[in-house]
């Protein structure tokens, strides 16, 4: 165990790339992935071709490695970041495409929360600006617009249920 693999999944393809003890780059696998566009402005990814990337190039990255999972002493990971998705806790499945961080369909929920005077309360909370690319309104969207996703089974205390967002 004396190797790294570091994972960047990206906006448009993943990557493996495996690193030994000095850090001298190995062995890399990359595969790009479909984005979405259901309306102007939106954009989405569909989780399971991120998963299914991630997968093929951890592998293919150890193969030309000639490298086992064995082999790796740690694993690092870049992502997206504010790309938001929601995963049924019982099927291990997404209840929706990732809504990536460029998509604007909240800014106009944005404006509303600041045009009633949210946004300095939101800054305190949470040291962002109001914007649609962070997650929270993001969240809200599939919260308000996916049917039945907060009456799916979760623990008692989950808060989710409860959020709304102006």
């Amino acid at each position: 165990m004396t190797h790294i693999l570091a994972i960047d999944q990206g906006t448009t393809s993943t990557r493996a790339i495996v690193y030994d003890a000095s850090f001298t780059a190995l062995a890399q696998a990359q595969a790009e992935f479909a984005q979405h566009y259901p309306r102007s402005g939106w954009v989405e990814h569909d989780p399971m071709d991120l998963w299914a990337t991630t997968q093929t190039c951890i592998a293919g990255a150890l193969q030309t490695a000639k490298l086992g999972a064995q082999d790796i002493a740690a694993i690092g990971i870049t992502n997206q970041r504010e790309t938001v998705v929601l995963w049924d806790r019982k099927t291990g499945t997404p209840v929706h495409n990732a809504i990536v961080w460029q998509d604007r369909r909240t800014a106009e929920r944005c404006m509303k929360l600041r045009a009633a005077g949210h946004e300095p309360m939101i800054a305190a909370r949470t040291g962002l600006v109001l914007d649609p690319y962070f997650s929270a309104s993001k969240l809200a969207w599939l919260l308000e617009e996916i049917p039945g996703i907060r009456t799916r089974p979760r623990r008692a205390n989950w808060p989710l249920g409860r959020l709304t967002l102006g």
